[in-house]
């Protein structure tokens, strides 16, 4: 019988199967939340995802983000219902005030599912801000190297916390050192990062040794 040739990008089915078959056993049809072995295996590998994910790299990281106030409606106890307050969206795992804002009049955090300003100690906004912002995306959106890497990483922990194979887990490490490799390199070619930064609104373009030749 022939094998048919697909194209899927990997899902969290065959990301847990990989997990699986890295540490000995059988593939699965389904991710069945009963089974605890399974539901085990997946939550290594949304542990896995969730920390890589928090990194912050150019897939996932939003620069200058416009975050617009809403009613507070009970939110905040302490505050009124027409107080104007900032929620953060759920999908969010870090925020941060924009690099490039001149104005050092504010410091922002995380508390209670809204920002909060540390300095002026307040959750009241008047108006919206511009923040960076690091994105939870779903595990389908992840670029493949990246999916790669969350499935090889859960693997090491499976092996480390199932079924406690030192060597195992020793193997499973080199080659989550393998796919860091290529997340790095993935992240260097989409960022097209150079040492003068990347500001707004620049026209400078470094320099490129093709285009040198091309003359």
């Amino acid at each position: 019988m022939a094998i048919e040739t697909t194209y899927d990008t990997e899902t969290e089915l065959s990301s847990v199967n990989s997990i699986l078959g890295a540490i000995g056993q059988s593939p699965v049809t389904s991710l069945d939340a009963g089974n605890p072995e399974i539901s085990y295996v997946y939550q290594l590998l949304m542990e896995s995802q969730t920390d890589l994910q928090n990194e912050g790299w150019v897939w996932n990281r939003e620069f200058h983000y416009e975050i617009n106030p809403e009613a507070n409606n009970g939110r905040i106890p302490e505050l009124a219902d027409d107080a104007k307050i900032i929620v953060i969206p759920p999908n969010i795992l870090r925020i941060d005030m924009y690099a490039n804002d001149i104005n050092r009049t504010t410091d922002y955090v995380r508390r209670n599912g809204c920002v909060y300003d540390k300095l002026n100690h307040t959750y009241e906004f008047d108006k919206s801000i511009h923040a960076n912002i690091v994105w939870k995306l779903p595990y389908e959106d992840l670029p493949s190297v990246f999916k790669r890497y969350a499935t090889i990483r859960a693997s090491v922990r499976a092996a480390t916390q199932m079924v406690t194979n030192k060597e195992l887990a020793q193997l499973l490490a080199t080659q989550e050192a393998y796919a860091r490799a290529s997340c790095i390199e993935y992240e260097s070619n989409q960022g097209d990062y150079t040492i003068f930064g990347t500001p707004d609104n620049t026209m400078y373009r470094s320099y490129q040794p093709y285009r040198a030749l091309a003359r």
